[in-house]
């Protein structure tokens, strides 16, 4: 059973993902995991990656939409899960990969999602 947190995840996860999928990026995985963390969404266009990091949060909320939880720790195991999921997908290792997070407002509120570049 998902936990309210996990659905919400979830819900915002389907958003970001049907945005992208209107710009022509097809997805690769989604909540790909391994010992370092979860990869959120990995898709490709032609032969780019674009790596997603998505956080779902109410209007308001104290961490900025999400941008404290995308610092220091985070990014390590940002970096450390796309490198065992590069170990495990090798036919990919010389893509070009741009790493984004996707700040994505909660119902009620009908808000834009916010696209923040994430340098590696």
């Amino acid at each position: 059973m998902r936990t309210a947190q996990q659905r919400q995840g979830d819900w915002a996860e389907q958003r970001a993902l049907r945005l992208l999928r209107q710009r022509g990026w097809r997805l690769l995985d989604r909540q790909w995991r391994c010992r370092w963390g979860e990869l959120d969404l990995v898709l490709r266009k032609g032969q780019r990656l674009l790596l997603v990091e998505v956080k779902a949060r109410r209007p308001g909320a104290c961490d900025g939409g999400g941008l404290a939880a995308l610092r220091g720790e985070k990014r390590l195991r940002l970096a450390r899960s796309w490198a065992c999921w590069l170990a495990a997908h090798p036919d990919w290792q010389r893509s070009p990969v741009e790493m984004v997070a996707a700040l994505v407002p909660l119902p009620p509120a009908r808000l834009p999602v916010r696209w923040i570049r994430l340098e590696g």
